[in-house]
């Protein structure tokens, strides 16, 4: 008679706790990986961070700024327009602003410069041609709107206008025109309140800034 051996018992049943602790072991390493990771790119982010802070302050980065002398001898060439209100110079964050009344320098609802203000225009240009700085012409209007044969918005008086100032440093007074950068804002920005006559006068300007940086 053949005796047969009972069955051994099924390995296989068991076998699923193996490939679940390794399973879990794995994730868990992931989680120690990626939490590592977070911490090395906080530092790597923080050292980033500060030397791109350092290299902004070093000489060599940083863009030319307005020297206050330049405000100084701007304020004594337009001491004349700026007694009678025609002008007006000051220092911004962004650089150093000199206010052209339109009243002054413009016919109303128009983009042709008075020739008699070409001289406190000749000031300006000889005070900017020794600088490296860029310079922003921007062209603003009151609230009122405008519709005229020439223009049909103030967005296209204040541009235009800009473009004259633009003309006339570049043709007649030798400055290049790469130099600057034109906008028209229309009344966007203005300085004062468009509910008087006095507010709305003196929102109607041409700013030349001469800005701290590129």
């Amino acid at each position: 008679m053949i005796r047969r051996r009972p069955p051994a018992p099924s390995a296989s049943r068991d076998r699923w706790l193996i490939s679940y602790a390794d399973f879990i072991t794995l994730l868990f390493a992931l989680f120690v990986v990626l939490f590592a990771s977070s911490r090395l790119d906080q530092t790597r982010m923080r050292q980033i961070a500060s030397a791109v802070t350092a290299a902004l302050h070093q000489p060599g980065v940083r863009a030319p700024s307005v020297p206050k002398t330049s405000l100084d001898d701007l304020r004594h060439r337009l001491a004349a327009e700026i007694h009678a209100g025609k002008a007006e110079v000051h220092i911004e964050n962004r650089g150093l602003v000199i206010s052209l009344r339109e009243a002054a320098y413009f016919p109303a609802g128009g983009d042709e410069i008075a020739r008699a203000e070409y001289g406190s225009l000749a000031q300006i240009a000889d005070a900017i041609r020794g600088m490296t700085n860029p310079i922003g012409l921007e062209g603003h209007t009151d609230s009122t709107p405008i519709h005229n044969r020439k223009f049909r918005s103030n967005w296209e008086l204040s541009a235009a206008r800009s473009i004259a100032m633009l003309t006339v440093f570049e043709d007649r007074f030798g400055i290049p025109g790469d130099r600057f950068a034109v906008t028209g804002y229309a009344e966007t920005k203005p300085v004062d309140s468009n509910i008087s006559i006095e507010g709305r006068a003196r929102n109607r300007r041409v700013d030349i800034v001469i800005l701290n940086n590129q």
